[in-house]
Formats: structure tokens, C-alpha cells, sequence
């Protein structure tokens, strides 16, 4: 017996929306990564900067707060995935604010490139809250008919 899920117009309006929604965030976040376009995006965000130099890819990212151990970096191909995680440091029992924009979790962000990327010759930097990468091309030989 096959496991059956009853739809109703409401679930599969908010799927295809959900779909839609995320399917239009990583086409256009390339584009305009600086453009929020629904209100109740993700508090935490990783702005980044990818500068193509011939050989090799450039990479910035913004990542204030961030410490070197919170940080994982994945290359697979021509994807390079940043894990981060945040965490609130204090641990005071009377905390009474009036306003906090501060926010604490985890966040990833995957950049698909135009090339693979050499992960032997790849080198990451964090300073001053901007992670640095520079992540060599790939050479291929070429095939000789």
C-alpha cells in the first residue's frame, strides 16, 4: 500500500510558492545579491563578491562575528558551499533589551562557478570578518585530434 498524502488547494498553492520562491532566489541572487525581495527572508546573510581573474577565481564574502572554528568551506567541482554558525557569546541572566537587530544560527550559501575549481591549490583566509578565497582553475589538457 502506497503512503497517500491528501492536497488540498491551500498545501499545494504554498508548495508551488515555497518551489517558485526558492527557485527565483538562487537564479537571481547571483544578480542582485544585495536585493531582499520578500520581507520574510533569512536574518542572516552572507554578501559576497566573486571576481573572475583568468587562472583563478576571486572570492569574497562578508562574515562579521564569525570565528575561523565556526567555519566550513566545501568544494565539489565547480560549487564551493560556505557553512557558518553564530553564537551568541554573553550569558548574563538580566538581559532586558529594548531593541536587539543582532542575529545568532546557522546559514550556508553555494556558489556554483563557471569552472572547477583546483582544490589542492585552493587557499581560504578570514580577517577582520571578510572570509578571502582564492580558488585556482581547473586545467585541462586539451584533447589532440
Amino acid at each position: 500500500m502506497k503512503f497517500l498524502v491528501r492536497k488540498t488547494p491551500d498545501n499545494f498553492i504554498r508548495t508551488v510558492n515555497d518551489e517558485i520562491s526558492s527557485l527565483l532566489n538562487r537564479h537571481f541572487d547571483s544578480y542582485f545579491p544585495n536585493a531582499n525581495y520578500w520581507e520574510d527572508s533569512e536574518k542572516l546573510s552572507m554578501p559576497i563578491e566573486i571576481a573572475d581573474k583568468g587562472k583563478e577565481f576571486d572570492i569574497r564574502a562578508e562574515l562579521p562575528g564569525i570565528k575561523k572554528e565556526d567555519l566550513d568551506i566545501d568544494i565539489e567541482e565547480n560549487y564551493l558551499r560556505i557553512n557558518a554558525k553564530k553564537f551568541d557569546e554573553t550569558k548574563e541572566e538580566d538581559k532586558n533589551y529594548k531593541h536587539s537587530e543582532f542575529s545568532y544560527g546557522e546559514f550556508s550559501r553555494t556558489i556554483q562557478l563557471s569552472e572547477e575549481i583546483d582544490i589542492d591549490k585552493t587557499e581560504a583566509k578570514l580577517e577582520h570578518g571578510v572570509l578571502k578565497i582564492v580558488a585556482p582553475k581547473m586545467h585541462k589538457e586539451k584533447e589532440q585530434i
